[in-house]
């Protein structure tokens, strides 16, 4: 799935003003996983699929899964500690 320059800047943009829906985290978790706007982050990809996958994402779950298979148990715990951080400044 490719994303236009728009599309990914609009979901950048729902993160930031706090209305967040799990498809708006979703879609960050597929512009990280497939480097849209920028390198590949697997660590920011795991973030925002578990971010989605908490507001109920089936998607998002799977998703995660896939990039896990692909992580270090380091990098998996920098995605998860980045989400909780996420989680704790409110943005929801």
């Amino acid at each position: 799935m490719a994303f236009t320059d728009y599309e990914i800047a609009e979901a950048h943009e729902a993160v930031r003003s706090g209305g967040v829906n799990s498809e708006d985290l979703y879609r960050l978790g597929l512009i990280y996983s497939t480097g849209q706007g920028g390198a590949v982050d697997l660590v920011q990809a795991h973030m925002w699929f578990n971010l989605a996958a908490v507001r109920g994402s089936e998607a998002a779950k799977e998703c995660r899964r896939e990039m896990a298979d692909q992580m270090s148990k380091d990098a998996i715990a920098e995605a998860q500690k980045r989400a909780r951080e996420w989680l704790s400044k409110g943005v929801h």
